[in-house]
């Protein structure tokens, strides 16, 4: 969690607040994803109050996902830069409706999270799998490249019916 005291803002005695944390994340929202580990993650921004009333966040989230090699299943790490910026309370209506609004608080995290989420790559491929042979005994890897080029010769025929 990451709890901001929003006391400093609403008195107007600070213009802005200066964020620079280091982001542990639970085992147990890493084991709901994708992800192996987040290692190095640093948060850095500002939250601030702007002429509206409203507050405003804009920060950097940066670190490095492991992620399993979808060839060897091996950890990768893929590192990640985020930038985020906008309204704290659109932001996280986007994520959830129900999101807690507290007077003299509010916690960041879900804003954080859901962006490292949306940064997850489809897939990493380790630098070492690259050259891991594809084939075994009565069977090999097929690629989209090679499905596109053989066909079935029975759907075949059926292509000249059109």
């Amino acid at each position: 969690m990451m709890n901001i005291d929003l006391t400093k803002l609403k008195n107007r005695s600070t213009k802005k607040l200066e964020l620079h944390e280091n982001l542990i994340v639970n085992k147990d929202l890493l084991s709901q994803t994708e992800l192996l580990d987040l290692k190095d993650v640093v948060v850095d921004g500002y939250l601030f109050l702007d002429s509206l009333d409203e507050y405003q966040l804009s920060i950097e989230i940066q670190g490095t996902m492991m992620l399993p090699c979808a060839i060897t299943l091996k950890p990768v790490a893929y590192p990640f830069h985020i930038e985020v910026e906008g309204n704290v309370y659109d932001l996280m209506n986007e994520i959830d409706e129900n999101a807690k609004k507290s007077e003299n608080s509010i916690d960041i995290f879900p804003i954080i999270w859901e962006n490292i989420l949306m940064e997850i790559p489809l897939r990493v491929v380790a630098e070492d799998a690259k050259e891991v042979t594809m084939a075994g005994d009565g069977w090999k890897f097929v690629t989209d490249k090679e499905t596109k080029k053989s066909t079935n010769s029975e759907l075949e025929k059926l292509k000249d019916l059109f």
